[in-house]
């Protein structure tokens, strides 16, 4: 499908030029001293200030999904047989050779998502002031989904005298830059509270969809109907497009002008917005109930917001019904021979995406995560604790939640970490942590998802696997009050 491929590819580079969502380290939520634990929930301070090294202070990317490389490339059954000499070692799902049931197994029946984010931060700074834990950021963010549904690679592989819907069939990117000011405080000797702010600069925002699209059986041809629509807020940009000629249907032959590509040469900041995190901790002392005591319990809501953006250039399709006679793929030697672009050039009148000009602006909402976490200190080993945290994202298509068990340990004021098991959405994992803060330094690293097996140019086949580092310049000794809680800084 050239046109849809095109968009769904457009919103990623769109998305990657620039950014959106936090990827926080979850596996570190716990994890005492970790600077950025007020990305998390913004009621946590740090035992000492820090400046974080460009980029390099917390470089994070993760990418999550319910399918990966590895449900969708397959070993090419003619790989090896000297009948098929060009045969190469990889296939699709597509592959005669490979059967429906085999092509089919990974996928998940109520659909399939890729999630792609990354954060980088250019400054960010925490210190203690005010009678409390001050941050300041500036931090580039990119976010990337992609939802397809079972029934579309069903319908690819199969092609069953049945009714097929594709609407859940979409991309989307979001990039911009965020300002953020941080504050949290103790109110009570039990109670600690933080709150942040965040102006934000908007760079672009892509969207692909499908509305109301459906395969049919009509006689002994297939007909799709329904809309194909993209998207684009960025400033300064236009869609390019190219002269076609229609392939098929009542309009065969005739030409128009089908978009092809986008134009950003000339990109501006094409919105404005506001967000906001709220959060609290609340630690148990001096209980009736004597077990209870040092347990702490946290909740958190992060990027409450929206950003408006200047203005909207939308792509549609025609919405004619388009008569479809099968994927005809081309063989030789047990490999495409062109690359599959048979089957793209398959859905080109169908979604002809053309230029319908620009709109006035609109706004989105961010993507709100909750969390709520329950610490309990170990009583046979003061420096072990146990940390249960559940993660939702509000995202629509693109939510997920996990939850997660960790074991955290500090052996020594300057090194701590720890280890997890999470459920998510998408599959079960683990996770680790490890923080070193020295006076004067701080090097971190971890992972929320573990990477496992992986293929050909050591492409994980999994489409579950995350990376954080760190390197953060501390400053400040550590002096805790009458109150137990770390509000000074000694120079």
């Amino acid at each position: 499908m050239k046109n849809i491929r095109k968009y769904i590819l457009a919103a990623v580079l769109t998305a990657t030029a620039g950014t959106m969502m936090a990827q926080d380290l979850n596996s570190a939520y716990f994890t005492q001293d970790f600077k950025y634990r007020h990305d998390m929930n913004p009621a946590y301070g740090n035992d000492q200030g820090y400046a974080a090294i460009p980029v390099l202070g917390n470089l994070n990317v993760k990418l999550q999904g319910s399918f990966g490389v590895g449900d969708v490339l397959f070993k090419n059954p003619y790989y090896g047989n000297p009948l098929y000499p060009k045969a190469k070692k990889t296939a699709t799902f597509m592959h005669p050779a490979i059967s429906a049931d085999e092509a089919l197994k990974g996928l998940d029946k109520d659909g399939n998502s890729l999630i792609f984010d990354m954060d980088i931060p250019i400054v960010s700074v925490g210190f203690k002031a005010l009678g409390g834990y001050n941050t300041v950021e500036l931090k580039e963010r990119t976010h990337v989904a992609l939802s397809i549904p079972y029934e579309f690679f069903d319908f690819a592989k199969n092609m069953k005298n049945q009714n097929y819907s594709f609407d859940d069939l979409g991309a989307r990117g979001w990039t911009y830059a965020e300002i953020g000011l941080g504050h949290s405080r103790q109110i009570f000797d039990n109670l600690r509270v933080g709150a942040k702010v965040k102006f934000l600069l908007g760079g672009a925002y892509a969207d692909f969809s499908m509305d109301g699209v459906e395969a049919n059986m009509v006689g002994d041809k297939w007909t799709i109907k329904g809309k194909a629509k993209a998207e684009l807020n960025m400033k300064g940009g236009k869609f390019k497009t190219e002269t076609e000629n229609y392939r098929e249907g009542t309009n065969k032959g005739q030409p128009y002008n089908r978009v092809n590509g986008i134009d950003t040469d000339n990109m501006g900041i094409g919105g404005f917005g506001l967000g906001l995190d709220l959060g609290a901790v609340y630690t148990f002392k001096d209980c009736s109930v004597e077990w209870l005591d040092g347990m702490k319990v946290s909740a958190s809501l992060t990027d409450l917001g929206f950003i408006s953006w200047s203005n909207t250039m939308v792509a549609e399709s025609s919405g004619d019904p388009f008569e479809f006679n099968g994927f005809k793929m081309k063989y030789e030697n047990g490999s495409f021979e062109n690359g599959g672009d048979d089957i793209q050039d398959d859905f080109k009148d169908f979604a002809n995406l053309q230029d319908k000009g620009e709109t006035s602006g609109k706004t989105n909402a961010l993507a709100a995560t909750m969390r709520l976490g329950v610490e309990y200190p170990m009583p046979f080993y003061d420096k072990l604790s146990a940390g249960l945290l559940y993660t939702h994202r509000f995202d629509g298509l693109y939510k997920w939640s996990e939850g997660r068990l960790s074991a955290n340990v500090s052996p020594l004021t300057w090194l701590n970490g720890g280890i997890n098991l999470a459920v998510t959405s998408y599959c079960t994992t683990m996770g680790w942590v490890l923080n070193i803060h020295p006076t004067g330094f701080n090097f971190f690293v971890g992972m929320d998802h573990m990477v496992g097996k992986t293929g050909a140019s050591s492409i994980p086949l999994d489409s579950n696997v995350s990376f954080n580092l760190g390197m953060n310049i501390a400053f400040g000794s550590k002096k805790k009050d009458s109150k137990g809680d770390l509000n000074t800084l000694t120079f």
